[in-house]
C-alpha cells in the first residue's frame, strides 16, 4: 500500500512537470525540487552515519540522472507518453536482477510482461520525438538500477536517515549541475521565471514527491523485492494518465484505458502469493 501511494503521488508529478518546463529547464526543476526536499529533511542530517551517506550518494546519483532525463524529455513529448516510457523500468528491473544472479518468480516476470503490454497500449499515441524518447528510456534504465540497488541496501539503514542522505546528495549534485548547465545569466533570471503556480508545483515536487516519497520507498522496499516493487510502480502511468486527463485535458482513449486495466491486473498478479524459490529468498535477504 505504501508503494501504491508512491505511484499515486508520482502520477501527479507529470502534469506538474509539464507545466513547470514552460518556465524552467529540466535541470533547474530537478535541482530546486531536491533542494526543497533537503531543507525538509535537514534536521536529521547530523544523525546520518557514514555508510548511509555512501549509499545515499549512489542512490542520489542514479535518481538524479533519471529525473533530469525525464524532465528533459517532457519538454518535447506529452506527460502521458513520458509516464509510459518511464514505466518500462518494470521489465528492466527483473531483467537486471536476473543478470546479477537473482531469480524473481515466474509470476513477477509474467506480471512485468503484462505491465509492459498495458504500457505499450497506453503509450501508442504518436507524438514521437527521437531524442526526447531516448532520453526518457535512459531515465527509465537509471530508475530500474535505483529500484534494484535500494532493495539490496535498504535493510542496512534506518529509512529516514537514508532518505536524508539521498536528498542532501541529490540537492548538492543537482545545484552543481544547474550552475554548470544554466550559466550565470540564466541563474540571475531564475526568480523572475518562477511564478506562483511554478512555486506551488516545486513545493509539491520537493516536499511530497521527493522528501516523503524517498522515506516511503526506503521503508517499503525493506520488505518488497525489487522486481515486485517495479511491477507496483507500473501503476504510475495509470495515475499519470488520470491526472493528465483531469488537469491538462490530455486525451485518454479506449485503447489507453484498456492498457491501464492490464497494468492493474499485472499489479494484482504480482501480489498473489506463491511458493518462494531459493533465489527469491536470496533476493529478499539482499
Amino acid at each position: 500500500m505504501a508503494l501504491l501511494l508512491v505511484t499515486l503521488v508520482w502520477g501527479l508529478t507529470f502534469p506538474i512537470l509539464k507545466i513547470a518546463t514552460a518556465s524552467l529547464s529540466g535541470v533547474e526543476i530537478t535541482a530546486l525540487r531536491f533542494l526543497i526536499a533537503a531543507v525538509c529533511l535537514a534536521p536529521f542530517a547530523r544523525h546520518v552515519p557514514r555508510h548511509s551517506w555512501r549509499d545515499g550518494l549512489v542512490l542520489g546519483a542514479m535518481a538524479l540522472l533519471s529525473y533530469v532525463a525525464q524532465a528533459y524529455g517532457l519538454q518535447f513529448i506529452s506527460s502521458n507518453r513520458s509516464a509510459f516510457i518511464t514505466s518500462l523500468n518494470v521489465i528492466m528491473v527483473p531483467m537486471l536482477a536476473w543478470g546479477l544472479g537473482s531469480r524473481p518468480g515466474w509470476r513477477v516476470f509474467l506480471a512485468a510482461l503484462l505491465a509492459c503490454l498495458g504500457i505499450g497500449l497506453m503509450s501508442f499515441d504518436g507524438g514521437a520525438h527521437l531524442l526526447a524518447d531516448a532520453s526518457t528510456v535512459f531515465g527509465a534504465l537509471a530508475c530500474a538500477a535505483y529500484v534494484l540497488f535500494l532493495s539490496r541496501c535498504a535493510n542496512a539503514h534506518r529509512p529516514h536517515l537514508l532518505a536524508t542522505a539521498q536528498m542532501c546528495c541529490m540537492a548538492l549534485l543537482g545545484c552543481m549541475w544547474m550552475a554548470l548547465d544554466s550559466g550565470v545569466e540564466a541563474l540571475q533570471t531564475l526568480p523572475e521565471r518562477i511564478n506562483p503556480s511554478v512555486w506551488g508545483g516545486l513545493l509539491y515536487l520537493g516536499v511530497l514527491a521527493s522528501a516523503l516519497i524517498s522515506f516511503l520507498q526506503a521503508s517499503a522496499q525493506r520488505h518488497v523485492p525489487a522486481a515486485q516493487a517495479a511491477v507496483i510502480y507500473a501503476m504510475e502511468p495509470v495515475f499519470a494518465a488520470l491526472f493528465a486527463w483531469l488537469w491538462l485535458s490530455e486525451l485518454l482513449t479506449l485503447r489507453a484505458a484498456l492498457g491501464a486495466l492490464i497494468v492493474v491486473v499485472a499489479v494484482v498478479l504480482s501480489e498473489t502469493p506463491q511458493a518462494p524459490e531459493p533465489a527469491d529468498q536470496a533476493l529478499n535477504v539482499a
